[in-house]
């Protein structure tokens, strides 16, 4: 009877081969992955229970890790693979306990996207395949850096452009110009705050409700709603519906903030690029497609591969390079505790902050100019420690690696490389964000005053900032001019004593 037939996959158990995936690697096309088949491999995937108690992250970040993870286990199922699903108390365990179990001939896993995860891996003596997640590797990076006295990362993105044929006609870049950076700063329009659409959401069920029951009891946050999507079919449909809907409009209001609309017309792409249900190469593709086709602007599609090709893989790659000390660098020696206002939405009455935290509490989101020219900017300025910001970033983020973090953090948001990777402090005082938002109006300070109980605590400290650390940016020729304004404004003690108010109120939860 057919019921007694053995199945194939359990006879050959004892000599498959296994390939261990990480949670940040789920696509058939990632290094180890692409190559096997049913008959010969099987599929390990470990979900740690340590790692996910280990912190509060937000809930839709852990729902969209660990359903991720059981979607794809089921579509490699569904593919024939046996696949071992691991809840273990870590992922060494899981992989001990699947040895156990499974007696496999060898296992081999694509080489990981984290430092901590590259010495597990070593420890385990399991054999590593080379990743081709990213469009430069380490090596390919190395032919870059050899020929450069300096890193500059807009120098990076050129060669890159010219190495990947990216909008590119011959050598010359399309349109004449590497970079139309300057048509993407438009600030908010001041009517229809709505024409962007909204995401497409995915239906909710009870894999999504298992998920959630299961990682509720260390999160936070807004459940989920279904904006992220947890499989590639649903990560390949925001891809369509931002390149047809979204990347024609993309680029003007690319800086822009609106208290009342948190997506404008960002590609909300990063989470499936970070855990492989998209590959950077089919997402910089499908842009430049839409762009050769006449329907997209040459703005748009720069501006949008430029964050691939450019900022995205320059950042992994100096991950890699400067090593896992890099992300205890603290040049600007900032000790502040991380003040309560970034662990409550309603601890605050600036009204920039407070919008981009309800951002975050509603989707584990807010987009790269709320994280840097808001929040990293008044951590900068207040002197929060680097290291608590960037744990408090990594747990809050739907997006958040490590790769991608520590470099963006520690260097281009809290300068505290010393200039290693920005050749700045990005710092700002409220004229920036008064002119890129429509926070100031009605906020009850002033951004204009430097002094007072209504001073903008971003006019004041960003002055302030630049009195506290006089000595090291004098010498840089692109903020020395900021540090002589600040040495010479005829309120500077008056206003430093309201800086020193303003901290002293921050740290007591009161700003």
């Amino acid at each position: 009877m057919k019921g007694f037939l053995p199945d194939r996959r359990n006879i050959l158990k004892m000599s498959l081969e296994t390939v261990w995936v990480f949670g940040d690697q789920l696509n058939r096309h990632i290094g180890a992955l692409q190559f096997a088949h049913p008959d010969t491999h099987q599929i390990l995937l470990v979900e740690s229970q340590s790692k996910i108690a280990s912190r509060p992250w937000h809930v839709q970040r852990a729902h969209f890790m660990i359903a991720s993870m059981r979607r794809f286990a089921d579509e490699l199922r569904q593919e024939g693979f046996s696949v071992d699903y691991q809840q273990a108390e870590s992922m060494s365990a899981g992989v001990k306990s699947h040895q156990a179990a499974y007696a496999p001939s060898r296992i081999v896993v694509t080489e990981p996207n984290s430092y901590t995860a590259r010495q597990l891996v070593e420890s385990l003596g399991v054999q590593v395949e080379k990743s081709n997640q990213f469009l430069c590797d380490s090596t390919t990076f190395s032919q870059f850096a050899e020929t450069r006295k300096s890193l500059k990362m807009e120098d990076f993105y050129r060669w890159q452009r010219k190495r990947l044929d990216i909008l590119m006609d011959g050598d010359t870049p399309v349109g004449g110009k590497w970079n139309f950076d300057e048509d993407n700063r438009e600030p908010p329009p001041k009517t229809g705050h709505d024409r962007w659409p909204s995401p497409v959401l995915q239906k909710l069920d009870d894999i999504d409700a298992q998920v959630v029951s299961d990682v509720s009891a260390n999160t936070w946050g807004a459940l989920p709603d279904g904006t992220w999507a947890t499989t590639r079919a649903g990560a390949l449909k925001r891809l369509k519906f931002f390149v047809t809907k979204l990347l024609p409009v993309f680029g003007e209001h690319e800086d822009a903030m609106l208290q009342s609309n948190w997506h404008l017309a960002h590609a909300l792409l990063s989470p499936y690029l970070n855990n492989g249900l998209l590959l950077p190469d089919e997402v910089v593709r499908a842009a430049e497609e839409a762009f050769l086709a006449g329907k997209v602007p040459i703005n748009s599609a720069e501006g949008f591969i430029r964050q691939i090709i450019g900022w995205r893989e320059y950042i992994w790659n100096c991950y890699w390079r400067w090593g896992p000390e890099y992300k205890d660098l603290n040049a600007l020696n900032a000790q502040r505790p991380l003040p309560a206002l970034f662990t409550s939405r309603d601890s605050t009455k600036m009204r920039c902050v407070q919008s981009s935290l309800q951002h975050i509490y509603d989707r584990a989101y807010s987009h790269h100019i709320e994280r840097l020219m808001v929040l990293g900017n008044f951590a900068l300025i207040s002197g929060v420690n680097p290291q608590e910001f960037t744990r408090w970033m990594w747990n809050s983020y739907v997006d958040a690696a490590e790769w991608v973090m520590v470099p963006n953090v520690i260097g281009m948001s809290q300068f505290a490389d010393g200039g290693m990777l920005a050749t700045k402090p990005y710092a700002s005082g409220g004229a920036y964000i008064d002119r890129m938002s429509d926070h100031c109006k009605g906020c009850v300070y002033d951004r204009k005053k430097r002094v007072g109980e209504d001073a903008c605590p971003f006019t004041v400290l960003y002055w302030d900032f630049f009195l506290r650390h006089e000595e090291i940016f004098v010498k840089n020729p692109r903020v020395a001019r900021q540090v002589r304004a600040a040495q010479q404004l005829k309120d500077r003690d008056e206003m430093r004593e309201t800086a020193v108010t303003i901290l002293a109120r921050l740290d007591r939860g009161d700003l």
